[in-house]
């Protein structure tokens, strides 16, 4: 399941997003009472130098530009501003000069989440500042699970899940990739001992029901003048003279040289101050809930380690770290929140979830790329276009080292000329489109997904605390060897094997229980029962997913039992129950059928309407044969299907009669789905030619058929339907075609047929109607009419005699009915028609018309068996 923005969440390309992604159904987070907030707003500003609203706008050009020139790595010539400790004390890496001893406060690092340059300044700074503890944004009851990111088994991208215990869909991410800032800054702690806590606002809060208090769409008039929340990038890079946000981040941050390590820091922190003045809370008002709990965790950190503590949170946050306030101020502004019980672990993220496409409030536009960014120890672009070469070979491409050097230089000079600092990830796509893909956009499309976004899925100790039926599940996929993979693939399944059929059953037991890892696929053609195909994708949501699915057991076939039980208690309609019937068999639930077949017996007995059952007998001929190919017993569902198709044999013809054209087209889908059922269900034997092809089935058992003569009683149906003035048009003409199909039509009935319905006296639009309903759709009609031009003439005939003021209405039926079939077919009828009749009117195809007989010719027919013995390798009869 894919998560979406909701009111709450940041915009996508929000630089100091909290980093949590609400799944979807969450329910809204409250929000602050805004008189509260207000006050604290009006008692808790720093006191400083009143501006106009031109200063204001200055000064966040100002530390636009010094942003720009200190990230970039250019030495800063004002003067360092040391301030006295107003708030707790908590400077932004000031008053450096006697590196960690003389610095004021702690060693605040603010970062734009899943930022690699701001991945490798955190690092940078860790190892010259060498704090005692370190303070990470994120839900504060993670403190437990801190110690696991140290674990082998532990592969980046995870993410941090927060669900509630009494309703796990109500759920949040807080993802880390290998360059994400926070993560960086947690192994750093971890490898040398050293204290890591996370000190945002608990997930208990950020998940408790919904309170209209809490909520970021109040406080219009503090943001913006117009009234829209900002984009502290965007903004910061419009006042540098910077129409593209992300351009500029990539030039000023991640692609900077090396220098001060905690430079960058203050200057980031400088500007973010001057746009916190100008903007106030930028159009989130929680925010100012949750940089309360973060000053109160502060300052107990503080208090435990002294200012050698260092925190890593988004920059939008650090001016109100620094912010002059009061411990019962911020404690005021935490009371009385709504707390939900909550659970948390890890689980494992992709790439793909990562990128701001995917609705992920702190997006970014490349994962893959930024990731390559923080792994390559050096030249970055001769090793993407090595990677990029690599993936094109393997599909093929022709890619030589004379194509990566030239892509290389091609980058370089487009960098040059663009006045970037390095080839960026424009420069490197265009290089790549010009020389590598040599202009088309189809194999640049494989590049931007498998390694711009990428498809890497990361991967969780053993030891990280999961629902049982989770572990349940784990421990299924590792015995049935199916690897969750980022990447969708396609999974073939012969039902005969062992591995084959439980690895059904699972995926099939998922779906019941609302677990969409897998969903079935069209197969290749043929009849045969034992063949399953399905896509495979895991995403990170299915872990919500399975914790909402937990409720009903603690192992997948038991809790796919009880919510089949369940289902088939509370459905109301037969077909629901049909339908959870089939699931049932597929899924190997054998417990569960007693409670189905009684539902379902109960309601085939007091449902009178055909129409209902008519979409019911489906699914119940698809159970009858494919369990037994399944070895599952289905006796007791042959004696419902056998009801239901008696009566629908009886209830159908008058259920047809005095139809509008959308009940009529209704039905039509219904006939043809009860057909194909009792097709299924009268047939000798359930093998086809069609199936031995792909080799023997099961023992199958005896053939399928559950009442004598079943398939003449539904031929009489159609026969009646066909000739039966009372039944629309569109339907008259489906039975007649299932007939023909059928072989139940004799020569010439067909054409006797077409011509009663296409009469003079017929309403064109009917005649339309029937014309759809014998010809139309995919189902062969265009080559019926290429082989029979009597039809054809038919058809022809009619066509040409509609009145002018009646041929705009048939129309546009007429051309829904034609252009479904191939082009090659259309060409045919087109040829023919322009051809026209060599027999002087509608009738059987004339002698002489190549490819076409009055009557089959069997010594030609007998011409080709020679040959087909020869191919077949079988001998001749005397």
């Amino acid at each position: 399941m894919t998560p979406t923005p909701t009111a709450s969440e940041r915009d996508a390309s929000h630089a100091p997003d909290d980093g949590w992604v609400p799944v979807p159904e969450t329910d809204r987070v409250p929000d602050a009472e805004p008189e509260r907030v207000g006050t604290e707003r009006a008692g808790a500003e720093r006191t400083r130098t009143e501006r106009t609203g031109a200063d204001r706008t200055g000064g966040a050009r100002a530390g636009a530009e010094w942003a720009g020139a200190e990230w970039a790595g250019a030495e800063r010539t004002e003067p360092d501003r040391t301030e006295p400790d107003r708030t707790g004390g908590a400077r932004t890496g000031g008053a450096r000069a006697g590196g960690a001893g003389g610095r004021v406060g702690p060693l605040l690092l603010g970062v734009r989440h899943h930022g690699p340059g701001s991945a490798r300044g955190v690092r940078a700074a860790l190892e010259a500042e060498q704090p005692a503890a370190v303070l990470v944004e994120g839900p504060a009851e993670a403190d437990a699970l801190v110690a696991l990111a140290a674990d082998p088994g532990m592969r980046p991208p995870v993410a941090l899940l927060a669900h509630a215990v009494d309703d796990p869909g109500r759920a949040a991410f807080w993802p880390m990739a290998e360059f994400s800032p926070e993560w960086v800054a947690i192994r750093w702690a971890l490898e040398r001992g050293v204290p890591v806590r996370f000190f945002d606002l608990p997930a208990a809060h950020t998940l408790a029901a919904a309170d209209p208090t809490w909520s970021d769409e109040g406080d219009e008039d503090e943001v913006s003048g117009s009234g829209l929340r900002i984009d502290p990038v965007a903004e910061l890079a419009r006042a540098a003279g910077h129409e593209d946000a992300e351009r500029w981040w990539e030039d000023v941050v991640e692609l900077r040289g090396d220098g001060d390590p905690t430079a960058p820091f203050e200057a980031l922190a400088e500007a973010m101050g001057a746009l916190r003045e100008t903007y106030g809370h930028g159009g989130h008002p929680r925010d100012l809930v949750r940089e309360a709990h973060m000053r109160l965790r502060l300052r107990a950190a503080r208090k435990e380690f002294g200012d050698s503590v260092a925190v890593v949170c988004g920059a939008w946050h650090v001016p109100a770290l620094t912010r002059r306030t009061t411990v019962a101020a911020d404690k005021a502004l935490l009371k009385g929140l709504p707390r939900a019980k909550t659970e948390l672990t890890w689980v494992p993220w992709t790439h793909r979830r990562l990128a701001r496409r995917s609705g992920y409030g702190a997006g970014i536009d490349a994962p893959g790329w930024y990731g390559h960014l923080f792994a390559a120890p050096d030249r970055p672009v001769e090793r993407w276009m090595t990677k990029v070469a690599g993936l094109l070979r393997a599909e093929d491409h022709p890619v030589s080292s004379a194509h990566v050097i030239e892509a290389v230089r091609l980058a370089e000079t487009l960098a040059a000329l663009r006045g970037r600092p390095l080839p960026g990830l424009d420069e490197t796509t265009d290089a790549v489109r010009a020389v590598l893909c040599e202009g088309s956009d189809v194999p640049l499309g494989l590049v931007r997904d498998r390694l711009v976004v990428g498809d890497v899925l990361g991967e969780v100790p053993a030891a990280a605390p999961a629902v049982p039926l989770q572990r349940d599940l784990t421990r299924r996929q590792r015995t049935l060897r199916l690897k969750p993979e980022a990447q969708e693939r396609e999974l073939g399944l012969d039902l005969r094997k062992e591995t084959d059929g439980e690895r059904s059953r699972l995926l099939h037991r998922l779906r019941l229980l609302g677990v969409h890892w897998g969903e079935p696929a069209a197969g290749r053609a043929g009849t045969g029962t034992f063949r399953e195909t399905w896509r495979l994708r895991w995403e990170p949501e299915l872990h919500v997913q399975v914790a909402e699915a937990g409720v009903w057991g603690t192992t997948v076939e038991g809790a796919a039992t009880a919510k089949a039980e369940s289902l088939a208690l509370a459905a109301t309609a037969l077909a629901d129950v049909t339908a959870l019937a089939e699931q049932c068999l597929l899924a190997g639930l054998t417990d569960a059928l007693p409670v189905v077949m009684r539902a379902l017996a109960d309601r085939a007995a007091l449902d009178a309407d055909v129409a209902h059952l008519a979409q019911a007998l489906p699914a119940l001929a698809r159970s009858l044969r494919y369990g037994d190919v399944r070895g599952t017993g289905t006796a007791a569902l042959g004696e419902v299907a056998a009801g239901l198709a008696e009566r629908i044999c009886v209830g159908l013809p008058p259920a047809c009669a005095g139809l509008d054209a959308d009940a009529a087209a209704q039905m039509r889908d219904r006939l043809d789905a009860v057909h194909a059922a009792i097709g299924l269900l009268h047939e000798d034997r359930p093998d086809t030619p069609a199936a031995a092809l792909d080799g023997p089935e099961p023992d199958a058992g005896p053939a399928l058929p559950l009442t004598p003569g079943l398939g003449g009683r539904w031929s009489g149906v159609l026969r009646r339907l066909a000739g039966w003035d009372r039944v629309p048009g569109g339907l008259r003409g489906r039975a007649a075609r299932l007939l023909l199909d059928e072989g139940r039509l004799g020569e010439g009935e067909a054409a006797l047929l077409m011509s009663r319905a296409l009469s003079p006296g017929t309403p064109p639009a009917d005649a339309a109607a029937w014309i759809d309903g014998f010809v139309g759709g995919a189902s062969g009609g265009g080559l019926l009419l290429v082989h029979d031009e009597r039809l054809l003439g038919l058809v022809d005939a009619w066509l040409t005699g509609v009145p002018d003021e009646a041929f705009t209405d048939v129309l546009p039926l007429l051309r829904r009915t034609f252009s479904a079939y191939e082009p090659g077919v259309r060409r045919t009828l087109g040829e023919l028609v322009a051809r026209g009749p060599r027999s002087g009117g509608p009738g059987p195809s004339a002698p002489g018309v190549p490819g076409f007989a009055p009557a089959p010719d069997p010594a030609r027919a007998d011409a080709v068996l020679p040959l087909l013995h020869l191919i077949l390798g079988t001998e001749v009869t005397a």
